[in-house]
């Protein structure tokens, strides 16, 4: 059994040569989305108390839940707040499993975004926690690279 203080937050800041509400267009938006997270989308009201998912192709279809779960904070330019799931066809028990993501946007300079990106508050023994190391930091740099660029990077093949 996986003990609680093996549950490391995940803490990563990068820099993004866009204003914030440019950043938070590619976070929040249909396009950005689909870019850097594999041809998926966020659905759903990012308001406080509001649920979301992320739907795209998958194991179920085009149509795949791969996280769902509840807006904490949403101010755009600013921060978003998530309580996320894993989608109901990766894990049977999948209400049960939970971590917290936070997107805290700062204006750096003019043009520059400071992006603080945090995944913590995970529930003891979550499965997909180990997998955070690898997977966040491919996606934050696929972000940086879309909004500076206009091309996402690739998805890795760790085999």
């Amino acid at each position: 059994m996986e003990k609680e203080t093996d549950m490391q937050d995940f803490v990563m800041t990068i820099y993004i040569k866009a204003d914030p509400l440019v950043v938070w267009d590619a976070i929040t938006g249909d396009e950005g989305n689909r870019a850097v997270m594999w041809g998926s989308v966020l659905r759903g009201d990012l308001v406080p108390g509001g649920h979301f998912e992320y739907v795209g192709p998958g194991v179920g279809g085009d149509e795949t839940v791969h996280v769902y779960g509840d807006v904490v904070q949403a101010d755009p330019g600013d921060i978003l707040r998530l309580i996320e799931h894993p989608g109901p066809l990766y894990r049977e028990n999948h209400a049960e499993l939970a971590s917290r993501m936070t997107w805290r946007l700062e204006q750096a300079a003019i043009g520059l975004t400071k992006l603080t990106f945090t995944n913590d508050e995970w529930s003891p023994g979550h499965p997909s926690h180990a997998d955070t190391v690898e997977s966040w930091p491919m996606v934050l740099s696929s972000l940086k690279s879309w909004i500076e660029t206009g091309e996402a990077i690739p998805p890795i093949d760790p085999s």
